[in-house]
């Protein structure tokens, strides 16, 4: 009775199961079920995880994550998304793109801002958008702790100006820091707005936040100030987010941006140059005290970080800080440094996670498993044995191809394993591994 109430824990929820299997299958990180398909990274999950400490304390921290495509950036990335939303973070997460950078002459690096924005993200409301929720629940905070420091009912008027006096030590903080004036206002504007229930300001107030006018007298007529959010100070704004989220009651911000590849496609040297100028004064501002309860991931390939003249490395200043020292190698490195190299994930990493996601898959469809460890071992031989695999192959690859074999069975319950792994492609990755095997002196596979 006992394991049978354990086996019912581990259960995987079918929604779960069915987005998890459809994401990896599509090449894509899923954004719920991760702690279900977790294997290795513990050390680099260990690492951030520090990080997020020292932020929740006032502090700021900034990370690259580089490896290659389909390496498992963006899973690591939306596993510490997903962690950080619990322990009380709100998480603002882009990608990069054409259309979005970190400086642009045509409103790409408003663009990213506007996007993070967006994507808004807490542990009550994770998939983004949370922004309004954010406010209402601050001014809900402040006006329930007016009522328990003074003991007046709801309603009361004499609430109104002790409610009124603990938003003004917020906004006034907050007016401190740069361009922090204009952002109280509109902060103390949203309050006043709340509280006479006008919606209407309230959502101009909210797209102003969101970085939406472009023009100054649009602006002017709507909200009575000259100030926009634009391409050269939205980063600004984040810090002042992210010191407005902690007086709100959340622990900290944490900015993940992720395909920092497309910084390094940018044909224009010069406009390469101003992004990757952008990068550093947000590398510089958390490491030298200038954000405070910001946390700053971002997503990269070793050749966009390294390559010294399309690469970050091509900008001296962030080569001269980024760069790995001489004691780092393959198999040890540091972890504490600013860049976190991804190593490949093992053979014996990879068999643990398709049983997982085996176990998943008959979960999901119902049915009993037929894969025992000889089949999957059989399967993860095969993979790793390519030629090159054990520098090439990625976690994405094997896992759509396992994915599609687990479909294959379930549709066509007359097939087996060893029919689909003796199949032409497969034959000739085996073929390619006999070789490579007896070429090399090849010392037989065991898990």
């Amino acid at each position: 009775m006992k394991e049978n109430a354990m086996n019912e824990n581990r259960k995987v929820p079918k929604r779960i199961s069915q987005t998890v299997l459809n994401s990896l299958k599509g090449g894509v990180v899923p954004r719920i079920g991760l702690p279900y398909i977790t294997v290795g990274r513990k050390s680099e999950i260990e690492a951030l995880l520090h990080d997020v400490d020292i932020i929740s304390e006032g502090g700021a921290s900034f990370r690259f994550i580089t490896g290659r495509y389909g390496s498992g950036k963006s899973f690591l990335i939306q596993t510490i998304r997903n962690y950080v939303m619990d322990r009380g973070f709100i998480v603002a997460d882009a990608d990069l793109s054409p259309e979005r950078r970190l400086q642009g002459t045509h409103g790409q690096g408003l663009a990213t801002y506007r996007e993070l924005i967006s994507n808004l993200s807490t542990k009550t409301k994770p998939e983004g958008g949370a922004l309004t929720l954010v406010l209402d629940r601050w001014i809900s905070v402040v006006q329930n702790e007016a009522i328990q420091e003074t003991g007046l009912m709801p309603g009361d008027p004499a609430l109104t100006p002790v409610t009124d006096r603990k938003i003004y030590e917020v906004t006034s903080a907050v007016s401190e820091l740069v361009h922090g004036f204009e952002f109280a206002r509109l902060l103390s504007m949203y309050y006043h707005a709340y509280i006479e229930g006008d919606d209407e300001t309230k959502a101009r107030v909210v797209r102003w936040f969101r970085g939406e006018y472009t023009l100054k007298s649009e602006v002017k007529e709507a909200l009575g100030t000259n100030i926009l959010i634009t391409d050269d100070d939205w980063y600004d704004y984040l810090k002042l987010f992210a010191v407005f989220f902690r007086m709100a009651g959340y622990t900290g911000m944490m900015i993940m941006i992720d395909e920092l590849v497309n910084l390094y496609k940018i044909p224009n040297a010069i406009t390469r140059q101003y992004n990757y100028e952008k990068l550093l004064t947000m590398y510089n501002d958390t490491l030298q005290g200038k954000a405070r309860y910001l946390g700053i991931i971002m997503g990269t390939t070793p050749q966009a970080l390294e390559d010294k003249r399309r690469g970050v490395y091509s900008y001296e200043a962030l080569r001269s800080r980024l760069a790995e020292g001489r004691f780092s190698r393959p198999g040890a490195r540091d972890l504490l440094a600013p860049v976190i190299r991804l190593e490949p994930l093992t053979a014996e990493e990879m068999l643990v996670l398709c049983e997982k996601l085996a176990d998943m898959h008959t979960g999901l469809y119902g049915y009993e498993r037929i894969l025992g460890a000889d089949d999957l071992i059989s399967f993860i031989k095969i993979e790793y044995g390519r030629i090159g695999a054990d520098q090439n192959i990625t976690p994405r690859e094997v896992i759509r191809d396992f994915i599609e074999l687990l479909d294959l069975l379930y549709q066509n319950p007359g097939m087996n394993m060893s029919e689909l792994l003796e199949s032409e492609d497969f034959s000739y990755a085996k073929s390619e591994a006999v070789s490579d095997e007896t070429e090399s002196g090849f010392v037989e596979f065991s898990l």
